[in-house]
């Protein structure tokens, strides 16, 4: 039987150096920073790590040496789609003969394919690699929208472990957490979304969040599952002390805010892959002034500028 991961979840940048590569050092660091403050899993190549715009060698380069890594025990997990059915399953099985522990998939991109093509699609990945599998359900980025039926239809597979739901239907959520599957329950961190304290009020096991990026413990206190009143109070209260934060991760496209708001703070990240570019000025000022709201910098160590 495969661990279901539960709690934070973060779906961590990709480090870059100044010349636009691959920053392995810091990967290193930023995997040893969400050790330290609390994180369960990571997943690496998601939206938030630029994936789309990494070549399929760098794809591979970083599973082999990311799975490398001193991580305790963290589990690892790797963005996996493919432009295609094989194409997912290829780096599904490269995840898991690199010494990873899990996968996460969506529906590939731009293709627009309808729910039965993408539920026959999570079904042929799951039976081809024995390996833990997460789905993204992500109509914002891919159209294709998975209806809770169809996630029951996936979640019976024993190699799928974790549903991410980033639609904006909290009654989707309700008869998902209703259907009491055998996976863990996650949802997207965005506040305008919507999810997260229904997710986790309905008996969700955390959250694949990206603002654990910059706030981790913060969002480990949001992801822990409910299971006394002090644990649903202290999810209220850290979420909306840290609600301007939210905000801000999702004030631009994803990853530009956040990446442009660890670079000032002095966290490894480097360069947005272009097309994207670095955050507003006046934008950045603004995730700056609530770092400094939030005493986020006595908390971490933050650089800022004075």
């Amino acid at each position: 039987m495969h661990t279901k991961p539960n709690g934070s979840f973060v779906a961590l940048i990709t480090p870059m150096n100044s010349d636009g590569s691959v920053d392995l050092a810091g990967f290193r660091s930023l995997l040893d920073f969400h050790r330290q403050n609390h994180t369960k899993a990571i997943l690496i190549m998601g939206s938030t790590g630029e994936v789309s715009m990494l070549t399929p060698e760098e794809r591979r380069m970083i599973i082999t040496e990311t799975a490398k890594m001193p991580r305790g025990d963290m589990l690892l997990y790797f963005g996996c789609t493919g432009s295609n059915t094989q194409g997912t399953i290829d780096l599904v099985r490269y995840a898991k003969n690199e010494g990873g522990d899990g996968a996460i998939i969506a529906a590939p991109s731009y293709i627009c394919a309808d729910n039965e093509s993408i539920v026959e699609y999570v079904l042929e990945i799951c039976d081809a690699v024995d390996f833990p599998i997460g789905f993204y359900n992500n109509p914002p980025r891919v159209k294709t929208d998975l209806h809770w039926t169809d996630i029951q239809r996936i979640s019976a597979h024993p190699n799928m472990v974790v549903l991410k739901e980033s639609t904006t239907r909290v009654g989707q959520v309700a008869q998902v957490c209703r259907a009491d599957l055998d996976i863990s329950v996650m949802c997207c961190c965005s506040p305008n979304l919507g999810l997260v304290i229904p997710t986790m009020a309905l008996g969700g096991h955390g959250t694949a969040n990206m603002t654990g990026n910059i706030i981790p413990r913060e969002m480990a206190a949001i992801s822990k599952p409910w299971v006394s009143g002090e644990d649903a109070f202290a999810c209220r209260s850290a979420w909306l002390r840290n609600l301007p934060m939210l905000h801000f991760a999702y004030a631009a496209v994803n990853p530009v805010s956040m990446k442009s708001l660890m670079a000032a703070v002095g966290l490894p990240a480097g360069p947005l892959r272009k097309p994207l570019r670095a955050a507003d000025p006046k934008l950045l000022e603004d995730g700056i002034r609530i770092v400094r709201e939030l005493e986020l910098d006595r908390a971490y160590g933050y650089r800022l500028a004075r």
